[in-house]
């Protein structure tokens, strides 16, 4: 399952969230009765992201049909084709009609209506305003006017800074700053909300995904990888190029384009700049451009010595028995062609026996089976496993399906430790002596009785044994981003408010660890998974506190550091860390997923092949 921000199943259900009029954090615009006459576009907009006239009734508002959209959130943009000459004031504007619109491109119209401040996602989710005109009165002057002239959106016109910081007086936000679009990359596209625009030729950098979108950037140099993403490497390296694209055409009539990373939309696409829940600014296309197919391929990772470990980790995203035979046969090809078969491999998100069906079951064999039985007849080992079956409901995920980490070994290499007592209520400890670290269960989990695992999935620990010589691995997939702001919030910085849970998740892990190699400085400790945080981040700064780990990833080519795509960012949410006993390894983010429109999973596997 996705670790990014929540996304509902289709862009209509943000539809019927509330209009907001002046009722933004930090505006001072009330809604009132007034009523202002023969105002022009840009009056309405304005120079700061909130309509000084919000919540008024307007008349006698001018501009041309540029686009016309006739699902999801129905309406269309008029533009005034005389502007004012000042850059921080859009000349388009979004009517929402909530009914079908009756007008076309080229009419000449002069309406009436509420202006409103529409919140994609609702008020608490930090996101910024969409100004809008609501229950207009519509009159068709003319038609088959000219459209205005698009305005390019190119590596020159947005700058390389990314936004201003939120005014402290005004809770952090952004919204009643003056837009400085020569300076800022928001203020920019602001002051460009509902104008028509284009782009020319640009580089695919997130894939076509369900919703019939995608996401290209228009500064080909920044931040770019090998593979044609632009990669996510700060929290200041928001990448500002990026660009999401839909297309105004109902796919009945045109099917929206399959497009991967490295792939390049083609020729010009034209339409207003939208701003919506899932993405923020985006180009709705009325023309849209052909996709050049560049072959990107999945990638296949170097097979293990024999006297190396191979150990991987794989987010197979909510797999259940349920699922088609296909997927289990694609997961499984995978693991023996791209991954090279492991000799240790941590599943996380193995749904129980019955996935989404809420009726207490907790086991989870039969998933295993289906999926160990397809990497057999996909030409790999016969994969033993060991897991623990969570308490039913309390470890969050997907309602009814108990997601929880497996581990997957290949006894031909590597053997288990089994130690009894471990379940889903009973934590293990680090006993043994010195040079001799030992878990009291093996598996087990690591303090499931702590808050910071309340409705998340505790960590699994594992005792393995290679050529001799112990391993412990630890299988984790940390609380998922739900509940942050986007990084085109209001509030900026924007407010990343799971992270405290996944900072004290990353606190007991680090305490785990820090007390095996208190007996054995030279243990080799892997702790691997969905962490669902960047490299960078709070989260694997106290993962690492006191030298306990190091992140892996770090290893690579800041340019190769990404396990997933989000919103055209390529960025690290899965991970492998090493203890100080894990010396000379390879590290290989494998990607076969994030970057590809057809996706047997959200995330990249990680592998990491050394010598115990």
């Amino acid at each position: 399952m996705s670790s990014s921000i929540p996304r509902t199943a289709a862009v209509s259900a943000v539809v019927a969230a509330a209009l907001a009029a002046g009722l933004l954090a930090g505006s001072a615009n009330a809604a009132t009765e007034d009523t202002a006459a023969n105002v022009r576009v840009h009056d309405i907009q304005g120079t700061t992201r909130v309509s000084p006239l919000a919540g008024k009734q307007v008349t006698g508002v001018t501009g041309v049909v540029t686009a016309v959209r006739t699902y999801g959130s129905r309406g269309f943009w008029i533009q005034d084709p005389e502007g004012d000459g000042n850059p921080a004031t859009s000349e388009g504007l979004f009517v929402f009609t909530s009914s079908v619109p009756t007008v076309a491109v080229g009419d000449a119209v002069r309406l009436n209506g509420t202006v409103t401040e529409y919140v994609p996602g609702g008020l608490t989710s930090g996101n910024q305003s969409l100004t809008q005109i609501s229950k207009p009165v519509i009159t068709v002057l003319s038609k088959g006017n000219a459209v205005p002239a698009p305005v390019t959106i190119d590596a020159d016109s947005v700058p390389d800074a990314y936004t201003p910081a939120g005014d402290p007086a005004d809770g952090g936000s952004i919204n009643n700053l003056e837009l400085d679009p020569e300076t800022y990359a928001l203020d920019y596209y602001e002051s460009l909300e509902g104008t028509n625009v284009r782009i020319g030729e640009s580089r695919v950098v997130g894939a076509t995904d369900p919703y019939a979108e995608l996401w290209v950037t228009v500064k080909p140099e920044e931040n770019a990888n090998v593979r044609g993403g632009t990669v996510y490497g700060s929290y200041e390296s928001q990448n500002t190029g990026r660009l999401q694209i839909q297309s105004l055409v109902p796919l009945a009539q045109q099917p929206f384009p399959k497009a991967n990373v490295g792939d390049v939309l083609t020729g010009e696409t034209e339409g207003p700049l939208d701003f919506n829940q899932f993405g923020g600014y985006t180009l709705t296309a009325r023309t849209l451009g052909t996709v050049q197919d560049n072959g990107l391929e999945r990638e296949v990772t170097e097979k293990q010595h024999k006297n190396e470990l191979a150990v991987a980790t794989y987010n197979v995203e909510n797999l259940d028995p349920s699922d088609p035979q296909a997927k289990f046969d694609a997961l499984a090809k995978a693991v023996v062609e791209n991954l090279a078969s492991p000799d240790i491999l941590a599943l996380e998100e193995i749904q129980d026996n019955n996935g989404a069906k809420n009726d207490g079951t907790v086991a989870a064999d039969q998933t295993v089976k289906k999926f160990t039985d397809a990497i057999v007849a996909a030409g790999g080992p016969a994969y033993d496993w060991r897991s623990i079956d969570p308490q039913n409901g309390k470890d969050g995920g997907e309602p009814g399906g108990n997601i929880r980490q497996v581990f997957l070994f290949n006894p031909e290499r590597v053997s288990f430790t089994d130690r009894a007592g471990g379940d889903a209520t009973t934590a293990t400890t680090v006993t043994g002596s010195k040079g001799r670290p030992a878990l009291t269960s093996s598996p087990g989990r690591i303090d499931p009785a702590n808050t910071a695992w309340e409705s998340s999935r505790k960590p699994l620990a594992g005792e393995f044994v290679f050529r001799g010589r112990t391993v412990f691995v630890v299988a984790n997939h940390f609380g998922s981003k739900g509940g942050d702001e986007s990084i085109v919030s209001h509030h900026q910085p924007p407010n990343r408010s799971s992270e405290a849970k996944r900072l004290l998740q990353a606190q007991a892990v680090n305490a785990f660890v820090k007390d095996i190699v208190a007996l054995d400085k030279q243990a080799d400790v892997l702790v691997v998974g969905d962490i669902n945080d960047f490299e960078f981040s709070g989260t694997t700064r106290a993962l690492t506190d006191g030298g306990a780990l190091l992140p892996a990833i770090t290893s690579l080519p800041e340019s190769e550091r990404y396990s997933y795509v989000y919103q055209g960012n390529s960025q690290v949410l899965d991970q492998i860390l090493t203890s100080f006993g894990v010396h000379h390894f390879e590290y290989d983010s494998v990607h076969i997923n994030a970057e590809f429109a057809d996706q047997d999973s959200d995330h990249d596997p990680q592998v990491l092949r050394f010598r115990p």
